[in-house]
């Protein structure tokens, strides 16, 4: 688990608390960003990249969280389907991680920031179908 602190999401305490922690918000934010049509993958670092030769997916690849005083920041480094507009999918993305956790945790998030990092050509195999045809 990370040094950050767990966010509380209920107001009723009679029932006991709720807390949410920031690594389940990284998750969530990766799953609905992944589902976004036009986005290739998402950017990691050495970690996560070591973690996925083990065969376990790591889904909050490319997802940072961080609790600022304003409320929740996210930035998600992603790599970009070639072809596609940037500003239309970055905005999808966006939207599709604020409805996500909206429905899933009632949080109110501050900011979702889409860096792209790198715009992915088509494959080998696809470049190589198109040419037998």
């Amino acid at each position: 688990m990370s040094d950050q602190p767990l966010l509380n999401v209920s107001d009723n305490t009679d029932l006991g608390k709720v807390e949410i922690a920031p690594e389940v918000i990284e998750i969530i934010a990766g799953i609905a960003a992944s589902e976004v049509e036009g986005l290739s993958s998402m950017r990691g670092n050495f970690a996560t990249g070591v973690v996925e030769r083990f065969g376990r997916k790591s889904h909050s690849k490319g997802v940072k969280v961080e609790l600022a005083e304003n409320g929740i920041v996210i930035d998600l480094y992603v790599v970009m389907n070639f072809g596609v507009s940037i500003p239309t999918v970055a905005q999808s993305i966006q939207n599709n991680i604020r409805q996500s956790l909206k429905t899933m945790t009632a949080l109110e998030i501050e900011e979702i920031n889409v860096h792209v990092v790198g715009v992915q050509m088509e494959s080998q195999s696809d470049h190589e179908a198109e040419d037998t045809e």
